[in-house]
């Protein structure tokens, strides 16, 4: 029985604040190389007491089992501007040394039946403590601007709709849904013909010179 839930989720609390740091170093990093970063922006959260005991009594997950079966305690999220970003953020992730992927679920290629799209990896990431080292279970949600949008619109009317949306609302997410998706490759398909012009552009001034 964990009585003390404050001392149970702090290191939980460390996790989350470290890698925020270390994401966002990341971001800094290209920024300093004048280089474009595929992470927009990242920020992190811990999940509270009561969204823990609830999904414990949905997912039937016991306490004695709590640290390694809600891999989501710990959860920090990465918005990018493209759908290619993503996956560039997830092959980084995997060459880093201080923190090993041992989950994966591509929800962006393998769109869900509601329509949700998004990239998600746990982790396992080892935080320093007074009695040692504890290796703690985090999940990272990539995901680009539109995706996330409409994530957290489906997620705010899952709470008036208690998760049963009638038929016809399902219908009209998965079409927002869709349409979300089919901006973000509009955006990425504009982005590649600019970077074309630009090519060409300095193509055809270095052949002048």
């Amino acid at each position: 029985m964990i009585k003390d839930w404050d001392k149970f989720l702090m290191p939980y609390h460390q996790a989350v604040d470290e890698l925020i740091i270390k994401l966002r170093g990341m971001q800094t990093q290209f920024h300093q190389a004048n280089e474009r970063s595929p992470i927009e922006s990242v920020t992190g959260r811990v999940k509270t007491v009561y969204s823990i005991k609830e999904k414990m009594q949905r997912r039937y997950i016991s306490e004695d089992l709590l640290e390694q079966d809600m891999q989501d305690i710990a959860g920090l999220r990465i918005i990018c501007e493209f759908v290619d970003d993503i996956y560039q953020v997830v092959d980084l992730l995997h060459q880093r040394t201080d923190m090993q992927v041992v989950e994966e679920r591509d929800y962006v290629s393998n769109v869900k039946p509601s329509g949700y799209r998004s990239y998600h990896m746990v982790i396992e990431y080892p935080i320093q403590l007074l009695d040692g080292a504890k290796k703690i279970l985090a999940e990272i949600q990539i995901r680009t601007m539109s995706m996330n949008f409409w994530a957290t619109i489906e997620h705010s009317l899952n709470y008036k709709y208690q998760g049963e949306f009638p038929e016809r609302v399902k219908k009209r997410l998965q079409r927002a849904a869709e349409a979300s998706f089919n901006l973000d490759k509009e955006m990425s398909a504009i982005r590649e013909e600019i970077q074309e012009a630009q090519f060409d552009k300095q193509h055809k001034t270095s052949q002048i010179r």
